[in-house]
């Protein structure tokens, strides 16, 4: 099974590159998750995505971890976001963060998020599991490592 309890294709992972802030690695990450078709309201789900961030920061210690539980989503979706040089977060701890987890849930799917939720924060702990995610140059090197697992 995936690292993440889910299989992330390569077209939900990005690699970012250098000088992105936060608002333009969240933009870009709901634009690959809606050329899935899974997001009914972009609108909404954006406008959602920067409430829940304007609330508290989901950043903490290189990982930020957004979250939107909407009706607007068909389907449970996750979107991966690599920043090997790290991208202003406005993290809870003031440190960059170099890996994004996006989460594309639909209302009333509180089990299932916090399922994945706690799948995702014990593979990006594993020693090692990261900086090895972090390594990759390219979606489909990321996409073969998040389905290897740590």
């Amino acid at each position: 099974m995936s690292a993440f309890g889910k299989s992330i294709p390569r077209d939900l992972i990005c690699v970012f590159p250098e000088g992105l802030n936060k608002h333009q690695a969240l933009e870009r990450m709901l634009e690959m998750i809606a050329q899935t078709g899974v997001i009914t309201d972009t609108r909404a789900f954006l406008q959602a995505l920067f409430e829940r961030e304007s609330i508290r920061s989901t950043g903490f210690k290189g990982i930020a971890i957004p979250h939107v539980r909407i009706d607007g989503i068909t389907e449970p979706t996750i979107g991966v976001g690599l920043s090997p040089s790290g991208i202003d977060f406005d993290s809870l701890d003031n440190a960059p963060v170099n890996i994004v987890v996006l989460f594309a849930m639909p209302s009333g799917s509180d089990k299932e998020y916090l399922g994945y939720l706690a799948r995702v924060m014990m593979s990006l702990r594993t020693a090692g599991f990261s900086q090895k995610l972090l390594a990759c140059r390219t979606a489909e090197d990321a996409a073969q490592v998040l389905e290897t697992g740590p």
